[in-house]
């Protein structure tokens, strides 16, 4: 979609919940909890607001949000897995809120969680950052994926190819459909001023696929390798974008 301003408040209100929802759960991100607790936590943020998780909203998803640990990429069901001291966990959370949607995850360590693991998460929140510095109107959107994947190669990882970003508004998922992250000649399309979509580069330790696993849901690396995620929801402009999910850890 292309916003107005009536839209853009709309979308700035939505876009600040889903923030601090996301900032919420981390704060209660420690050893012991388990995933479905966690979730509980996100799911009273949104209703505080009046906002309508999107998982369960689109999607009949059996969680408010989506909480993935360690090799598992995506759409983790929040359940009775304990978080343990050293685990890598994405939290996604998208909302509705009078009619329009934000969508934003991020992925954080538990307690002592060691270089290697550090390095992903920084690699992967600075690729991130990156494809929001380039992605303003009339820009080719195959930039993001020379960006994300130049990135990861330089520092020894690998981009998950089925997965991307996506537009958004007044839908959860609207065009432009599937951004890559990855580099892609094929992609032709350009960024437009008004636009509301999400960058969110996955990167892998070797993986570059992702698999659903049998409950229907959670999508898991190919190669069982540990996995990041940095996701925002931004409206594109002739600068940089708006982004509407900035927490204010950040």
């Amino acid at each position: 979609m292309v916003v107005n301003e009536e839209d853009r408040k709309k979308l700035e209100r939505i876009g600040g919940v889903v923030a601090e929802t996301i900032e919420e759960m981390r704060a209660h991100l420690k050893p012991g909890i388990t995933t479905a607790e966690l979730d509980d936590i996100g799911r009273a943020v949104l209703e505080k607001h009046g906002a309508r998780s999107a998982p369960i909203l689109v999607y009949d998803f059996p969680g408010a949000t989506c909480i993935s640990v360690n090799e598992r990429a995506a759409h983790g069901i929040p359940g009775d897995l304990v978080i343990q001291e050293g685990d890598l966990v994405n939290i996604d959370v998208s909302a509705e809120l009078d009619g329009f949607f934000a969508d934003s995850g991020a992925s954080f360590g538990v307690g002592e969680i060691g270089e290697e693991k550090q390095a992903l998460l920084d690699a992967t929140r600075e690729a991130l950052e990156k494809a929001m510095q380039i992605a303003r109107h009339g820009r080719p959107i195959q930039l993001v994926g020379r960006v994300v994947e130049g990135l990861a190669k330089e520092r020894g990882y690998t981009v998950i190819r089925n997965l991307g970003g996506h537009g958004i508004g007044k839908g959860l998922h609207e065009k432009p459909n599937f951004i890559p992250h990855f580099y892609d000649r094929k992609e032709k399309r350009r960024f437009k001023e008004g636009q509301v979509l999400t960058l969110e580069p996955f990167l892998a330790m070797g993986a570059k696929r992702v698999n659903e696993l049998d409950d229907g849901w959670t999508l898991e690396t190919d190669n069982k390798g540990l996995v990041a995620q940095f996701e925002h929801t931004m409206i594109i402009t002739r600068k940089e974008p708006v982004v509407l999910t900035r927490r204010p850890s950040e």
